[in-house]
């Protein structure tokens, strides 16, 4: 045993949903179920204990106009660890945030790369802009630079049609897609409308975020094809206030968006009676702030998902899709601790009472 102090967590321990724990014991930053030998210098925590929160779209070096500096980015990651949120998949990024695999007070990021769009058909300084003719090579630089997912934008505004509409072609999807899963990565795109998804899931995509578009008829392509979806809600929220900034130019879109925001509830709600996987996450980066994933899951109840499915939409699920260790023997000691029973009312998650990463306890 090293000279660390042993952290023993008490009270419920929830591995699983239904495998509730007395207590664990943290060694050398692992996790162990078994009291150690000669165990000296013991601190104690008390409390329901979740594995680190789960943000499945989040952002960190991102900003409104861009790549942000690395001390801004700290602070976003900061921010999202101080809310429970130990491991991030980083939805697309402009910036290099490998530095933060050297930090052990930082979340732990899976990386998607940078966004890959068309041409003029994204944020600008978000993405790489490129034609189709392109997509497969961009999309292998990014599966070799992230860390097992890629970033596509499947839709945007186009100022022509003064609407949403896909952006790439079906040969030029089957190809890219292909190539990601041939060098082991899984692919996900950002989709407001419905227009970009039936050719994005017969390609092969593993994943859609927001998924707003999603209707009835597409419901079984993505339960077919085991197709995810990553809703986050507490984006879609601000979607009048953009119709309501862009009702003079476009008013199609504007329309459009406000008719995608008016049924977001009724979308997650049908996709997960469905049985497509949903899961948490808050779109943080960019214009939103970090932190959300407490707010994330409460939108999800409001939604009708059962609270201890949007509760492992954020834990143990989450988790397993992500191929991360939850609080297993043995498995890196990155739990929150909360005064009471996140499952019978998941708006605990918004104040937990202690966040432990790899075995440290930071907040």
């Amino acid at each position: 045993m090293s000279d660390h102090a042993v952290l023993h967590v008490k009270g419920r321990i929830l591995v699983g949903p239904e495998e509730v724990r007395d207590d664990l014991w943290i060694v050398d930053g692992r996790i162990s179920y078994d009291r150690p030998v000669g165990a000296r210098d013991i601190r104690t925590v008390v409390g329901w204990a979740l594995p680190g929160l789960v943000d499945a779209h989040c952002h960190v070096g991102l900003g409104p106009h861009g790549p942000v500096p690395q001390d801004v980015a700290e602070k976003q990651a900061l921010t999202d660890r101080e809310a429970g949120t130990l491991l991030i998949r980083d939805a697309g990024s402009p910036s290099d945030t490998r530095w933060t695999d050297d930090r052990e007070d930082l979340p732990k990021i899976i990386r998607a790369g940078r966004h890959i769009a068309r041409t003029r058909r994204y944020i600008r300084g978000y993405a790489h802009e490129i034609e189709p003719d392109d997509l497969v090579a961009y999309v292998a630089q990014e599966a070799r630079r992230g860390d097992g997912w890629v970033k596509l934008v499947g839709d945007w505004i186009d100022r022509e049609l003064g609407d949403l509409s896909a952006v790439w072609p079906r040969d030029a999807l089957d190809a890219a897609i292909a190539e990601a899963h041939r060098l082991g990565a899984r692919v996900t795109a950002h989709c407001f409308s419905a227009d970009s998804l039936p050719d994005l899931v017969g390609a092969g995509i593993d994943c859609v975020e927001h998924a707003t578009g999603l209707t009835e008829d597409l419901i079984p392509l993505f339960v077919e094809h085991g197709v995810a979806i990553v809703p986050t809600l507490v984006n879609i929220a601000t979607f009048p206030q953009l119709a309501a900034g862009g009702e003079g130019k476009f008013p199609r879109w504007s329309a459009h968006m406000r008719r995608l925001h008016e049924r977001r509830y009724d979308t997650v709600r049908s996709a997960y009676d469905a049985g497509i996987p949903v899961y948490v996450g808050t779109d943080a980066g960019g214009t939103l702030p970090h932190g959300l994933v407490a707010a994330e899951v409460a939108e999800l109840v409001t939604a009708g998902i059962p609270p201890v499915e949007a509760l492992a939409a954020t834990t143990w699920k989450a988790r397993t899709w992500l191929g991360r260790p939850g609080l297993e023997e043995g498995a890196p000691a990155d739990l929150v601790v909360y005064a009471s029973d996140p499952r019978a009312d998941v708006r605990v998650l918004a104040d937990p009472r202690r966040v432990v990463l790899d075995g440290r306890v930071t907040a």
